[in-house]
C-alpha cells in the first residue's frame, strides 16, 4: 500500500544486450511497460543512428496502410478490430509484410487508375450522348429556317442578301459541355471577344455527372457555338479551352449523327459491365485488407518503436553489445528480468543480458500506479503538477475529499441522482464504450471521468438528504417536529411567515436526519437560516481540510529526515492554524451547545455573541458591548486570558517560521568552515534532511536567498490562512445559489403546469415538464456541476495541496506498447 500514498521507488539501470538478442528482449520490454529508457546519444543527429533505415523501412509501411485504410474508409468498408494486441513480429517478418502491402498498394493503385480511366471514357461518353441527344433539336430549328431573325442579327444586312434563294450560307460549328456555373461568364466572354458575330444555344443536362478525379457530382450544360470563318473558329477555340470546356465532334448530317449515338450506347453498355467488374474486384480486395489492417498497424507500429528504442542505446566497440540505461520502479526489477530472460530465448541467443543497477544523484521520474478507478483521481493531481520524487500523493485522499466537497456545493437529491446514474451507465458500459474509439473530446473527459462523475453523485445524493432539497422541494420521512399553530390558509399565503423555536410550535428535539422540512414552508427565515447553517460548515470543512494538509507535510518531513522543516516549519505552521482558526471552529461548537431559544440553554439565542466579531476582537486585543443587559461577553470560564495566550503564540510563531530555518542553516555552514578536515557536516546533515525529491537542500544556495524564499514562504502561509479560510466560503454561497437556481425553474416554470387543470392542464404540462427537464439537466446539472467542480478543484489545488505538495517532478514514461497503440504514434521511450 506504500506506493498508493508514495510514488514507487525507482532505480537507474544499466542493461547490457546481445545484439542478436536486442531486439526480442526490447519488445519483451514493451509488452510489460516498466522501462524507461534514456536517450545516450544526444548529440547523434536522427538520420545518422545504426537502426534508422529500419525505422524509414517502417514509415513506408505505414504510409502504404493508410493508402489502404483511405480506401477502405472510402468504401464504407467496416475494419475487423478483435480488440488484441498481436506480438511485435521478429527483424526477418519485416521482408514479408513489406511484400505484402507493396503487392496490396500496386495492385490497388492500379485497379484505381483502370477505374479512373474507364469513368473518364465513360464521361466522355455520357457527354457526347447528350450533346448528340440536344443538338438535335438545335439542328432541326436551322432546318426549319425558325430563326432567321437570329441570322439576320448575326450575319447583318449583307448576310441576309447573301441568303437570298440561289445562295448557299455555309455556317460552321463546334458542340460540347461546360460547367453550369461557369456558363454566363463563357457566354459574356464569346460576345465581347467575337464582338457578337456568334450565335450560342445551350441546354442543361438534369442528372450531374460523376467527376472520375474526385468522385464528386457536378452539374453540365450543352452547348453549341455557331460562327462563319475561320478566325472566329480559332478565337472560340481557345476561348472554350480557357473555361476548361470539353469539345466533342458532331456531324452535321442527320444519319451520321444518328449512327454515332448507336454506336455511343453500345460503348456505353460495354464500359457499365468493365466498370462494374472493376469495382467488384477493388471491393473484395479493400474487403480482404479490411481484416487485418488493424493487426498491420499494430505490428507496424511495434517494429518501429523497437527500433526508435535501439537508436537510444549505445554500441560497445566490438558492435557486438548494446548497452541501455533505464528507470525502472525497484519492485519491479524480478518481472524485467524475467521479461529479459524470455526475450533472450526467443531470439536463441546463449549469451544472458545484464542488468545493473547503478547509483546516481539525478531526481528519478516520478510513478504512482494507477488502476481504471483511481486513474482519473491522478490526472487531477497531475494535472497541477506532477508530485516530486517519493512526495506524499494526493490522489487517495483525493479520491473523498473531492466528492464530498462538490457535494457540499451541489446538495440535491434529484441532480445527484442524475449525475449517478450517468456516471453508473459509463461504469456498466465501459467495455462496450472503450471500444468504440471517437474523438469527441468532451465526451472523452466524460468517460475518462466516470467514477468521479459517478462519485460526486452519489455524495450529493447524500448531501441532498442532509440539505433535505429534492429538485428545490423536501421529503417528508420522519415527520415533521413542529406542529403550527396557524391555519392552511395563512401557511400558504403569508410571506412573513416565520418559525421560532422559542415557541410551543417546536417540539425541542432535533429532527431524525437532516433538516426538517418545515423549512421549506418558512419563507422568510428560511434562507437565514439555511445562510447561517451552511456558512459555518463551510468554515469548519476548511479549517479541517487545512489542518489535514499540513499534517501531510509532516509526513513529508519525517520521510525525507528533514528535521529543520520539521522543527521550524510544520510545528509553528500547525500551531498557528489551530490556535487562532481551530479556535475559531470550536467557538462555534460552543455556541450551538451554550446558547438556544428557550430559556432551558444556559444562555437564550438573544445573548449568543457573534463568532466574527468575537474572532476580531481577539486578534485586536479588545472587547465589544455585550448585546443585551443581561448578557455575559464571553461564552465559558477564562476565555480572554486563553485568547490572548493564543494570539501571542500565534504571533511567536511568525518569527520562527521566518528566521528559525535561515539561522540554523547559517551556524551549519560557520561549523562546516571551522571543521573542515574533521568531517565537518553540510546543512542537509546538520538539519538531518536527505538529498532526496522532497527533502530541500541548500548547499549551493546563497543565504541572502534562503532568508527571501523563507521569507516569501512565511508571508503566504500567514495571509494564506486567513484568505484560504475565506476561501472555503464558496462552499456555502455555490450551495446556496444552486438552492435558490432549482427553486426558480420550479416556481416559474414547473408549478405553472401543475397549477392548470383538465384535458388541456395535461398536455400543458407535458409540454412545461419538457422545458423544465431541459433546464434543469442543461443548467443545474451540466453548468452548475461543471462549476462546482471546478471550485472543487481550487480547494484541492490551491488551498489543501499548498501546505504540503511540491508537485516539481516529471512523469514516469515508460516504453510501453499499450500507450504507443492507444496515441496512435510508434515514437515511445524519450525522455524530456
Amino acid at each position: 500500500m506504500g506506493s498508493l500514498f508514495r510514488s514507487e521507488e525507482m532505480a537507474l539501470c544499466q542493461l547490457f544486450l546481445q545484439s542478436e538478442a536486442a531486439y526480442a528482449c526490447v519488445s519483451e520490454l514493451g509488452e510489460l511497460g516498466l522501462v524507461q529508457f534514456r536517450d545516450l546519444n544526444p548529440d547523434v543527429n536522427a538520420f545518422q543512428r545504426k537502426f534508422v533505415n529500419e525505422v524509414r523501412r517502417c514509415d513506408e509501411m505505414e504510409r502504404k496502410l493508410r493508402y489502404l485504410e483511405k480506401e477502405i474508409k472510402k468504401d464504407g468498408i467496416p475494419m475487423l478490430d478483435t480488440g488484441e494486441s498481436p506480438e511485435a513480429p521478429q527483424p526477418r517478418e519485416m521482408i514479408d509484410l513489406e511484400a505484402t502491402f507493396e503487392k496490396l498498394e500496386n495492385e490497388l493503385r492500379e485497379v484505381n487508375q483502370n477505374a479512373e480511366a474507364l469513368k473518364r471514357n465513360f464521361l466522355e461518353l455520357t457527354e457526347l450522348k447528350h450533346i448528340l441527344r440536344k443538338t438535335q433539336v438545335f439542328f432541326d430549328e436551322m432546318a426549319d429556317n425558325q430563326n432567321e431573325d437570329e441570322q439576320a442579327q448575326l450575319l447583318g444586312e449583307e448576310g441576309v442578301r447573301a441568303n437570298q434563294p440561289g445562295q448557299n450560307l455555309k455556317l460552321g460549328f463546334v458542340a460540347g459541355v461546360i460547367l453550369r456555373e461557369k456558363l454566363p461568364a463563357f457566354e459574356r466572354m464569346l460576345w465581347r471577344a467575337c464582338r457578337g458575330n456568334v450565335f450560342l444555344r445551350q441546354a442543361m443536362i438534369e442528372s450531374p455527372l460523376e467527376d472520375p478525379t474526385n468522385g464528386d457530382q457536378v452539374y453540365k450544360s450543352v452547348f453549341i457555338i455557331f460562327f462563319q470563318g475561320d478566325q472566329l473558329k480559332t478565337r472560340v477555340k481557345k476561348i472554350c479551352e480557357g473555361f476548361r470546356a470539353t469539345l466533342y465532334p458532331c456531324p452535321e448530317a442527320p444519319a451520321d449523327r444518328r449512327e454515332m449515338a448507336m454506336g455511343v450506347m453500345t460503348r456505353i453498355e460495354d464500359l457499365n459491365t468493365v466498370l462494374g467488374q472493376t469495382q467488384d474486384h477493388r471491393h473484395r480486395v479493400l474487403v480482404a485488407a479490411a481484416k487485418n489492417l488493424k493487426n498491420w498497424f499494430v505490428k507496424v507500429r511495434k517494429i518501429k518503436a523497437i527500433y526508435h528504442t535501439l537508436n537510444l542505446f549505445n554500441l560497445d566497440v566490438t558492435q557486438k553489445c548494446l548497452i541501455a540505461e533505464c528507470w525502472v520502479p525497484l519492485l519491479d526489477i524480478e518481472t524485467i528480468q524475467l521479461a529479459l530472460r524470455r526475450g533472450t530465448e526467443r531470439s536463441g541467443s546463449s549469451v544472458p543480458p545484464i542488468l545493473n543497477r547503478m547509483q546516481t544523484f539525478e531526481n528519478p521520474p516520478t510513478y504512482n500506479r494507477t488502476n481504471k478507478f483511481t486513474k482519473a483521481f491522478q490526472a487531477l493531481i497531475d494535472a497541477y503538477g506532477v508530485a516530486s520524487y517519493r512526495e506524499m500523493n494526493p490522489a487517495p485522499y483525493t479520491i473523498i475529499t473531492f466528492p464530498f466537497l462538490f457535494a457540499v456545493m451541489f446538495g440535491d437529491l434529484g441532480h445527484g441522482a442524475i449525475m449517478a446514474l450517468f456516471g453508473l451507465w459509463m461504469i456498466r458500459k465501459e467495455k462496450g464504450l472503450a471500444a468504440q474509439k471517437t474523438d469527441n473530446e468532451i465526451w472523452n473527459i466524460f468517460f475518462a471521468g466516470r467514477y468521479i462523475i459517478f462519485l460526486m453523485g452519489a455524495f450529493s445524493m447524500y448531501t441532498g438528504l442532509i440539505y433535505n432539497d429534492i429538485f428545490s422541494k423536501s421529503l417528508n420521512i420522519f415527520g415533521s417536529h413542529w406542529h403550527l399553530s396557524y391555519n392552511k390558509s395563512t401557511v400558504w399565503n403569508n410571506n412573513f411567515l416565520q418559525l421560532s423555536p422559542a415557541t410551543s410550535d417546536y417540539e425541542g428535539t432535533p429532527y431524525p436526519f437532516g433538516l426538517d422540512p418545515i423549512w421549506q414552508v418558512a419563507t422568510s427565515n428560511k434562507i437565514v437560516f439555511q445562510n447561517a447553517y451552511k456558512m459555518k460548515i463551510s468554515i469548519i470543512f476548511g479549517v479541517l481540510h487545512m489542518i489535514f494538509g499540513v499534517i501531510m507535510s509532516w509526513h513529508n518531513h519525517t520521510y525525507f529526515r528533514n528535521r529543520l522543516s520539521l522543527i521550524y516549519e510544520f510545528i509553528p505552521q500547525l500551531v498557528f492554524l489551530l490556535v487562532l482558526f481551530f479556535y475559531m471552529v470550536l467557538l462555534m461548537f460552543i455556541k450551538w451547545n451554550r446558547y438556544g431559544a428557550t430559556n432551558t440553554f444556559p444562555m437564550t439565542e438573544a445573548c449568543a455573541p457573534s463568532i466574527l466579531i468575537t474572532f476580531i476582537d481577539m486578534v485586536l486585543f479588545k472587547t465589544s458591548k455585550p448585546p443585551g443587559k443581561n448578557c455575559e461577553v464571553y461564552m465559558f470560564w477564562g476565555q480572554p486570558f486563553f485568547q490572548t495566550v493564543f494570539v501571542l503564540i500565534a504571533l511567536a510563531c511568525i518569527p520562527v517560521m521566518l528566521l528559525g530555518k535561515p539561522i540554523k542553516i547559517m551556524q551549519a555552514r560557520k561549523l562546516a568552515n571551522v571543521q573542515p578536515i574533521t568531517g565537518g557536516s553540510s546543512d542537509a546533515e546538520v538539519g538531518g534532511m536527505s538529498n532526496g525529491g522532497g527533502g530541500g537542500h541548500h548547499d549551493e544556495e546563497e543565504m541572502s536567498e534562503i532568508f527571501i524564499h523563507q521569507g516569501i514562504h512565511t508571508i503566504e502561509y500567514v495571509l494564506g490562512s486567513v484568505s484560504h479560510t475565506a476561501s472555503y466560503l464558496r462552499l456555502w454561497a455555490l450551495s446556496l445559489a444552486h438552492a435558490q437556481l432549482a427553486e426558480v425553474l420550479w416556481t416559474m416554470v414547473l408549478s405553472l403546469g401543475l397549477n392548470k387543470e383538465g384535458w388541456l392542464g395535461g398536455i400543458f404540462l407535458t409540454v412545461v415538464f419538457a422545458f423544465w427537464a431541459v433546464l434543469t439537466v442543461g443548467i443545474l446539472v451540466l453548468m452548475e456541476g461543471l462549476s462546482a467542480f471546478l471550485h472543487t478543484l481550487r480547494l484541492h489545488w490551491v488551498e489543501f495541496q499548498s501546505k504540503f505538495y511540491m508537485g516539481q517532478g516529471y512523469a514516469f514514461a515508460p516504453f510501453s506498447f499499450e500507450s504507443i497503440i492507444e496515441n496512435g504514434s510508434a515514437v515511445a521511450g524519450e525522455t524530456e
